[in-house]
Order: structure tokens, then C-alpha cells, then sequence
């Protein structure tokens, strides 16, 4: 038995050897850690610190530092990086950006002017270590953001200029980072910045210029290949990576650089985002946290009256920092209490760029053990400052607004909206789904339902079963991006009339059509599907066509007729061509008459939407060509029409589309019927009318006309 057991105990010895041991234990700390300390309203990310520090080699000793940890971890600490970048809402940081880079100074140099001192003269430490270590209090993560977003307040102006200083405060950090480590190494002259102004030209070039280009190329020949999209994405970070240590700075600035460069081609609410983000929160990035909470020597904090106080005020000055950065700009900005309070919970916890500074200086030995030590108890007691000064500040906002963020669709079904997806050609529904999660409320609970109308006769049961076994890979395709899809299969002898009875049944919202296929003409004679469709529906119509990916548009071009803001539905439509903007980080070209763009400002205002927007006034719709001079084949194609009867309805209107499919047919292009009424119109005035009869005699009417067409043929 002796044997038997050895062997077996070996493997258990301390410290861990086994790799497939080590892995499994440390999965397991992923997994218990935040939901053991989430009871005690600790983040996850304090968690999995001490997680590292009660395992590590300066704890019980269970792990050591090894190749294969120190690789996940430096894989955890580039996607942070990457991750931040990425993130970032740049039509927000665009909307806002004087106030944003007003607040990124004032967040960069009050912690920076404050910490230098106590770090030079109060520590005690040198000219690298004093610059370094505070520059490390100008950083911030926005470990706090999700409290914002949950509580309604993610729109307010506060919270868009914090998000938005975060680009200022983290890009310069990282060059100071780089600057400091040539002083270390005694590089620090006139041809290290020769060295360094081309070297980063060369490579901003490279990752603004080159990698978006590229990146929109594969993504275009690639399209059904989800899977690789991710792989080609971890391959330009580590490249990106790679080639700023080339050029002579950290590897995390590559990272950085990395997420900014593909920030407009992967949209937040897409199923590439939502897979970066699931394996980066599941796996890389716990195993980072793990691994700096092994660095941590708790017995220079217990032994050393030096490192706690060290440690105390290093948690000290970041936080003063930050709150006088959050009150400068109160003043500036004539903001309330809540709001500072905000910008301060917002910006005041330390995570990713503090993490990475202190590491690097740790390594290339400017910064020492008690340095070290107490930056991972700063980043503790931020990440508790922070959540609770963000969640007690964004209450009192609630408060103050009287309610939070309105849903622009609020009157159009809020969070109950319902979005209805029906085309003819399956081979077409991809693009259209994509272009409805961009769209969907994500407070709704109603999924995405796709609908396939099938011909009432001796095959349609057959008809139904490949249908659904076609729709099927769709609902794998939402399920990427967390959003539910419901896959209905009707019969019915005219598909106008499906789409209309399912519309009801399931009270869609917005119905989003594929374009009209060419008509014959009978179809001509006895009306076409869509002309039926809006004549017996009075929601918000509309009706796509998508060559390309969306991800690779350059704007979005939108074209509004006279008194379009006096409809129903100008509200909703206008909201969720906002919300496609702001997910595809486009700007908006409106052309339309003053009345008009006035009424598009006051309604995004409402919203607290703000897209990149340019209005060019239009009146001249008889000649409708005029505006082809301003746009490209990169354009996304908006058309607002109307039913007739509308207020916004001109004749000209009737032939805008078939001109839109003539003259810019290498164009992605929507057509948006807006809702016309409150209540319901069309066949619900019919309550006593049978189609049954009428159906059946058109049926055998298309019959005569295709007997007659086969003789002349």
C-alpha cells in the first residue's frame, strides 16, 4: 500500500509541482473567491488578491512563482491593458472632449504635483522612484463603472468626461513609465528622444493606419468565420505588444494602443466583444490579480513600522489626489455634490495602469518591497473607496434627476420593446440580426424573434422543418452575444399577411424587413408585400439592406423629410439610429430643412444621446440626386419615408428607394417608415372580413398568369 500512496503524496507536496494540479487550484480560486467575499460587498478583484497573497510563496506557500504563471499573468496584465482601450466610448470622449481633456489634466497633474513631493521628501526615495510612484496616483481604473450603469446614471456628463480623462491619464502615465525606465538605464539623452519620437511615430503609424485597415479587410473575407475573428484580435495585441517594445516603451502601451486602434470595428454589444470580455474576466485576467497577490510579502508590512507607513501614505495621497481633481472640476464645471461624487468614485480606484507601473519599476528594481507592498494595499482600499463613494453618489443623482436615465423608447413599449426580423432570403438574416442587437434596449427582456413565412400547400410542412433547421445556427449567433432569439414558423398564403398577424400576436415594436426582392407583375397588379405590410401595421417599419459588414462604415448618412418630427415614432427611430452610431463609434450626417434639425437636437437632448452629428440643411427633394456628391461607398444609407397620409408624406418619397437601389446599390441602406398613429390601423377595422376567399382567388389567378407565361416562353 506503501507504494502506492508515495507516489500519490508526492504530488501534494508543497509547493505544488503538478502542472495540472496548479491549474485546477487555481480555477477553483476564480471560481470560490468573489462569490465568498461578494456576501461581505468586497470587489472581486480584493478578492483574488488575497487570494495570491494567502497561496504565494510569502503566504502558505502552496504556489511558487513559475514559467508557467508568470506567462498567464503577463497574458492577464496585456489584456487589462487591451480591455481599457477597447472600452473606451470614444463618441462620448468626441461629444465632450474639452471638458474630458480639462478633467484629464486636472486628474493627471494634481495627484502627480502631490505625490512627487511625499514620495521625494517625506519617503525619502530618489528622482525614479519618487516620479514613477506618483505618477502612479494619476492613473485610474473604472473598477466602479458597473454601480453607474446599473443604477441608470451611465449618461449623465460627469460620468462621460471621467470615462473620457481616462484616455489623457493612461497614455501619458505610460509614456512617463517609458521615460523613467531610459533615466533608470542611464539612456536618458538627446538620442534616446530622437530614438523615441520616431520609434512612436513609426508605431502609432503602424497600429492608427495599417491595423484598422487590415483588421476591416479580414473581418470583410472572413465574415462566417467568428472564431477566428478572436484569434486575429489576440494576435494584433501581442503583435501591437511586441512592436512597442521595439519601439522602445512597455509592452502594455502596445496593448493599449491595440484597443484604441480596433475600438470602432468591434462594437460593445457584439458577439466578438462579449467573447474578449467572457474569456478575459473568466480566465487572463483573475490569473494576473492571482499572481500579484503572490508578490506581496506580508511580512514587510507586519515586521516594519517603515512599510505601513509607507503603505498608509501612498493610500493616503492617491486618494487626496483624486478627490481635489474631483473638486476642481465641480468648480470648473458648476457640477452638484453628487456628481463630484461621482467623478471621484469614478476615478479614484487604482487597478490596471497601477498595477502594470508598479511591476515594471518592481522588476527593473526602481521600486522596492515596501513601494511594492503598499501599492497593493492602496489598490484595496481605492477599489472599497470607490464602490461605495460611486454607489452612494449615483443615489443622490437618482434622486436629484427625480428618476434615472429615460429609455428613449420608453414610449414605444420600453423596457418591454420587441423587435420583429423577417426577410425572404435566409442567406440575408446574418447582417440583419447583427444590425438588430446593435439596436435592441438591452433592459428589455423580450428576445429578438425571427420569422419565416411559409406557403400554405401540399409542401409546407416540409418548408417549415428546413426553415427552422436554418434559423437555428441564428440562434447560436445571438446566444454569442447574450441575447435571446426567438425563431417563429408560420403558414400562411400570403407572407404579408404573417407578418402582419405575428406583428400583433406578439406585439412587435419595430419590424425590420429585408429589401423587396425584384416584382412580376401580377405582384405589381395586386400589391407587393411591403406596400401591404405598412398599410396594416402602424409601427416603426424598417427595411435594410446590407452588403457589407457594418463594423467597416465610415458614417452614417441620414436623410429626413420636411415635418418628420411631428410623427409618432420620430422619437424612436432617431434614438436607435443614435444608439447604431454610438455602437459602431460613427458620426451622423443629417440632411434636412432648420425646423427639422432643431427638433433632432432637442430629442437627442432628451435622450442623452450624443453622437459625432453634422447637419447639412436640405430642402431640395425633387432633385434627390444632388446629395450623391457627399456620399461614398463606406456610407451606411438612412432614408426616412412616410405612409402616405403622413405628415411628413411627399410623393417624391414613393420613388426615393427604387433611386437608393439604382444609384447606390454598392451602399448598405435602410428605409424607415416611422409608427404614424397612437392606436392601431388596417385590417383591425375589418373584424367581419375573411382574406380566406380572396387568397385562394388570387392563388389561382398567379396560376393563370404562370400557365400564360410558360405558353409565351
Amino acid at each position: 500500500m506503501k507504494e502506492y500512496i508515495t507516489p500519490l503524496l508526492h504530488h501534494f507536496q508543497l509547493p505544488l509541482q503538478n502542472p495540472v494540479l496548479v491549474f485546477a487550484l487555481i480555477l477553483v480560486i476564480i471560481l470560490l473567491s468573489p462569490i465568498l467575499l461578494k456576501r461581505l460587498n468586497i470587489p472581486g478583484i480584493i478578492g483574488l488578491i488575497l487570494s495570491g497573497v494567502l497561496i504565494g510563496p510569502y503566504g502558505l506557500h502552496v504556489l511558487d512563482q513559475n514559467s508557467a504563471i508568470e506567462l498567464f499573468s503577463t497574458i492577464g496584465l496585456l489584456y487589462i491593458m487591451f480591455i481599457a482601450g477597447l472600452e473606451l466610448d470614444l463618441n462620448e470622449f468626441k461629444a465632450h472632449r474639452n471638458k474630458s481633456l480639462l478633467f484629464g489634466v486636472f486628474t493627471f497633474i494634481i495627484p502627480l504635483a502631490l505625490g512627487y513631493p511625499v514620495c521625494r521628501y517625506l519617503l525619502s526615495y530618489d528622482l525614479n522612484a519618487s516620479f514613477l510612484t506618483a505618477s502612479m496616483f494619476a492613473t485610474h481604473t473604472l473598477v466602479a463603472y458597473p454601480i453607474v450603469s446599473r443604477l441608470g446614471v451611465s449618461k449623465n456628463q460627469a460620468v462621460a468626461i471621467t470615462v473620457g480623462g481616462t484616455i489623457l491619464t493612461d497614455t501619458a502615465v505610460l509614456i512617463i513609465l517609458a521615460v523613467v525606465m531610459g533615466n533608470s538605464r542611464g539612456t536618458l539623452d538627446q538620442d534616446f528622444w530622437i530614438r523615441l519620437g520616431v520609434s512612436l511615430t513609426l508605431f502609432s503609424l503602424i497600429m492608427f493606419a495599417l491595423i484598422p485597415g487590415i483588421a476591416k479587410w479580414f473581418f470583410r473575407k472572413l465574415e462566417s468565420e467568428k472564431h477566428s475573428h478572436y484569434i486575429f484580435v489576440l494576435a494584433v495585441v501581442f503583435f501591437a505588444a511586441f512592436l512597442a517594445e521595439m519601439a522602445g516603451v512597455e509592452a502594455i502601451i502596445g496593448a493599449f494602443m491595440a484597443g484604441l486602434a480596433l475600438n470602432k470595428l468591434i462594437p460593445h454589444t457584439s458577439a466578438l466583444m462579449n467573447r474578449i470580455e467572457f474569456i478575459g474576466s473568466s480566465l487572463f485576467i483573475p490569473f494576473f490579480l492571482i499572481s500579484v497577490g503572490m508578490l506581496v510579502d506580508v511580512s514587510v508590512l507586519l515586521n516594519g513600522g517603515a512599510a505601513l507607513m509607507v503603505a498608509g501614505t501612498l493610500t493616503v495621497t492617491a486618494i487626496a489626489g483624486k478627490w481635489l481633481a474631483a473638486w476642481f472640476t465641480q468648480l470648473v464645471f458648476r457640477y452638484s455634490k453628487a456628481q463630484r461624487g461621482i467623478i471621484f468614485g469614478l476615478s479614484s480606484s487604482h487597478a490596471a495602469a497601477t498595477l502594470a507601473i508598479v511591476l515594471v519599476g518592481f522588476r527593473e528594481e526602481i521600486l522596492d518591497e515596501n513601494i511594492l507592498n503598499g501599492t497593493i494595499l492602496l489598490i484595496l482600499v481605492t477599489c472599497m473607496v470607490a464602490s461605495f463613494a460611486t454607489e452612494r453618489a449615483a443615489k443622490v443623482l437618482v434622486v436629484e434627476s427625480g428618476e434615472a436615465d429615460p429609455d428613449p423608447s420608453a414610449a414605444n413599449g420600453g423596457i418591454s420593446e420587441h423587435i420583429l426580423l423577417t426577410t425572404a432570403v435566409i442567406g440575408n438574416i446574418e447582417k440583419m440580426l447583427e444590425f438588430c442587437i446593435y439596436i435592441k434596449d438591452k433592459r428589455s427582456a423580450n428576445p429578438i424573434s425571427i420569422l419565416t413565412v411559409v406557403s400554405n400547400n401540399e409542401v409546407a410542412e416540409v418548408n417549415i422543418r428546413k426553415a427552422r433547421l436554418s434559423l437555428d445556427e441564428f440562434v447560436k449567433q445571438a446566444a454569442a452575444s447574450e441575447t435571446k432569439l426567438n425563431v417563429i414558423t408560420t403558414i400562411d398564403h400570403n407572407p404579408a399577411s404573417g407578418i402582419v398577424r405575428i406583428s400583433r400576436e406578439i406585439m412587435a415594436d419595430i419590424l425590420v424587413l429585408g429589401w423587396p426582392q425584384k416584382t412580376g407583375f401580377f405582384d405589381r397588379l395586386l400589391g407587393d408585400k411591403l406596400g401591404s405590410v405598412l398599410q396594416n401595421v402602424d409601427k416603426t417599419v424598417m427595411v435594410s439592406h446590407f452588403i457589407s459588414p457594418l463594423v467597416t462604415q465610415k458614417r452614417i448618412v441620414v436623410m429626413v423629410p420636411p415635418l418628420a418630427e411631428h410623427e409618432k415614432g420620430f422619437d424612436l427611430w432617431l434614438s436607435k439610429i443614435a444608439l447604431l452610431a454610438k455602437e459602431l463609434t460613427l458620426p451622423l450626417m443629417i440632411h434636412c430643412n432648420e425646423a427639422t434639425a432643431g427638433a433632432i437636437r432637442r430629442s437627442l437632448k432628451r435622450a442623452k444621446l450624443s453622437p459625432g452629428m453634422t447637419v447639412d440643411h436640405f430642402d431640395e427633394w425633387e432633385d434627390f440626386l444632388v446629395l450623391s456628391r457627399h456620399i461614398t461607398d463606406n456610407d451606411l444609407l438612412v432614408l426616412v419615408s412616410a405612409r402616405r397620409g403622413a405628415a411628413s408624406y411627399i410623393s417624391v418619397l414613393d420613388g426615393l428607394p427604387n433611386k437608393l437601389e439604382k444609384y447606390f446599390g454598392a451602399n448598405n441602406r435602410i428605409v424607415v417608415y416611422p409608427q404614424q398613429f397612437a392606436d392601431h390601423h388596417g385590417l383591425e377595422n375589418y373584424t367581419g372580413f375573411s382574406s380566406k376567399p380572396l387568397t385562394l382567388g388570387l392563388e389561382t389567378v398567379q396560376k393563370i398568369g404562370k400557365g400564360l407565361g410558360n405558353i409565351f416562353k
